[in-house]
């Protein structure tokens, strides 16, 4: 492993005594002599180690150094947590101990299962400093102008999920007619709701007789209060149906969603809450779409923390290949994205 290596390499260098070495004092001291007199000094050893792949090390050593800084000491727990979950979801797939080891020797770089978890901690922090610096991009105005034209008040709803029948042997012709044939059924319990006299009563009978959702059907399909922001959210194609209604009014067509074919019917709602108690889940939304949206975000990130901790890169050589390594990364993220 190339890691490995670099790692014995640089305990030579630094004196760390991994092993029995000689005491270096300058760049001159030989690290390596031969019978004939000539011999690989300490510099010869830097320069070579720097050309190679020196860069890239010591982007890795000065990422360990402020993410820990910033975040270590604070969020140990979470970040056990994170990483057992990311093995056991890796053990899943190779419950092999020998293909576990060989996947994540061979995937990631690491040398055993300890070193795995120190690589997954650093890029949990690592995301950690891509949802901070998200978060710093987002001004008081965005929030603001979110506030004034996108914010709305809860609402309340009700409804019944028709879930087509699907499994994995099915054929894609069986799926589209399970697909068909749950739709009809979304659309036939419409056209009994618009043939009801009182259709909230009516509309809770057929939740309860029909819908698919075990969670909501025994209370007649009731949903309770929702928004599109905060905790509490919908996903997105019902979420907007539910928005576009009035109090009282139900879908017209089946919603289709992830889930399966959703009625829907809007039994109440509230005004907007105040700018203050929305200011936390605006952020969060803008600073999620934010991060979605600008493709560098990994590398602004990481850029934008190393320079909070006043890193300087002494050797200009290293200095100026950090400058074209940065440049490397975006281009790489633009050409991906082009293509």
């Amino acid at each position: 492993m190339k890691k490995k290596i670099f790692i014995v390499l640089l305990c030579v260098i630094a004196l760390c005594g991994c092993g029995k070495v000689s005491k270096l004092k300058n760049g001159s001291d030989a690290v390596v002599s031969f019978k004939n007199g000539n011999k690989i000094s300490v510099d010869d050893l830097y320069t070579e180690l720097k050309n190679s792949y020196g860069v890239y090390k010591l982007v890795e050593m000065v990422d360990d150094y402020v993410l820990h800084k910033e975040y270590g000491n604070d969020i140990t727990e979470d970040m056990k947590k994170y990483a057992e979950e990311q093995i056991s979801y890796i053990k899943n797939y190779y419950p092999n101990e020998s293909d576990y080891l060989n996947y994540i020797q061979s995937n990631f770089g690491v040398a055993n299962e300890n070193e795995f978890k120190e690589y997954i901690y650093i890029n949990y922090l690592r995301n950690k400093a891509v949802e901070d610096y998200s978060k710093s991009q987002i001004t008081d105005k965005a929030v603001e102008d979110y506030y004034n034209n996108e914010a709305v008040g809860d609402i309340k709803v009700s409804h019944i999920l028709i879930t087509p029948e699907k499994n994995d042997n099915m054929t894609d012709e069986e799926i589209e007619k399970s697909e068909k044939k749950a739709e009809k059924k979304a659309k036939d319990l419409i056209k009994k709701l618009q043939e009801s006299e009182d259709v909230a009563k009516t509309f809770a009978e057929l939740a309860k007789e029909n819908s698919d959702d075990e969670g909501t059907k025994k209370d007649g399909g009731d949903v309770g209060y929702f928004n599109k922001i905060g905790d509490n959210v919908m996903v997105s194609e019902f979420s907007d149906a539910a928005y576009k209604l009035k109090d009282n009014e139900y879908t017209l067509e089946p919603v289709k969603s992830e889930y399966g074919y959703h009625i829907i019917l809007r039994t109440g709602s509230k005004e907007k809450e105040s700018l203050k108690n929305l200011k936390s889940d605006i952020k969060k939304v803008l600073s999620e779409k934010f991060k979605n949206e600008t493709k560098t975000i990994q590398v602004d990130a990481m850029t934008e923390l190393r320079k909070k901790y006043d890193m300087n890169i002494e050797d200009s050589e290293l200095s100026n290949q950090y400058g074209n390594y940065i440049q490397y990364l975006i281009s790489q993220v633009n050409t991906s994205e082009k293509n």
